[in-house]
């Protein structure tokens, strides 16, 4: 008896310590829902998408990366969500031959599509501070243009509690009304996608 008692408090904390890791914004429920299939493709080809290839493949769920998708991509596969990772990396946009404005037009495209087709959009911060204009080159604005251009937009907002440190996420989700999962680090991302998509 006192085994299953043990064993009982242990699952319990193991819940409360996941719990912890992963927050929704104040006054919001439940955790948003998506369903998979899932393409992932990134607004300012950062590595985003590389980083949630490892998260989506502990998730266990449907998905595809394709980091240039357009509207014709969508037309691939029967996807029910899409997530587009935020934040610009100039040396990715360079080795892809494009610029920031044709991300912008690329993505608002793909955005236009998805709402048309009834597909859920998650716009993911997942590399923190780094990915924002704190951490760019003096001049260099284009992490929060690709926020500008998904976060506004999206169904559901997935961020590094770090990458919100000044509400930047908070204010867009209070705004649009748009519900907000924060993960405390990388590895919670597993625990608010398996929430999210499952």
């Amino acid at each position: 008896m006192k085994h299953i008692a043990a064993k009982s408090i242990l699952v319990l904390l193991a819940a409360l310590l996941a719990a912890g890791a992963i927050s929704l914004a104040a006054g919001q429920g439940a955790a948003p829902k998506a369903s998979p299939p899932v393409l992932v493709t990134s607004c300012g080809q950062s590595q985003g998408p590389a980083m949630l290839n490892v998260i989506l493949k502990r998730v266990g769920v449907d998905y595809d990366i394709t980091p240039l998708a357009t509207p014709q991509d969508l037309k691939t596969k029967p996807y029910k969500t899409i997530i587009v990772t935020m934040g610009s990396s100039l040396k990715g946009m360079g080795a892809a031959g494009i610029s920031i404005d044709d991300e912008l037009k690329r993505i608002a495209e793909l955005i236009d599509a998805a709402h048309k087709a009834k597909i859920t959009i998650i716009g993911a911060h997942i590399e923190g501070m780094k990915r924002r204009a704190q951490g760019a080159d003096a001049g260099d604005t284009t992490d929060e243009q690709s926020i500008d251009a998904v976060a506004p937009f999206s169904d559901i907002l997935l961020v590094i509690k770090d990458g919100n440190s000044d509400g930047r996420f908070t204010a867009i989700s209070q705004g649009k009304k748009i519900p907000l999962v924060e993960a405390e680090k990388n590895m919670d991302l597993v625990a608010a996608l398996e929430k999210i998509l499952k």
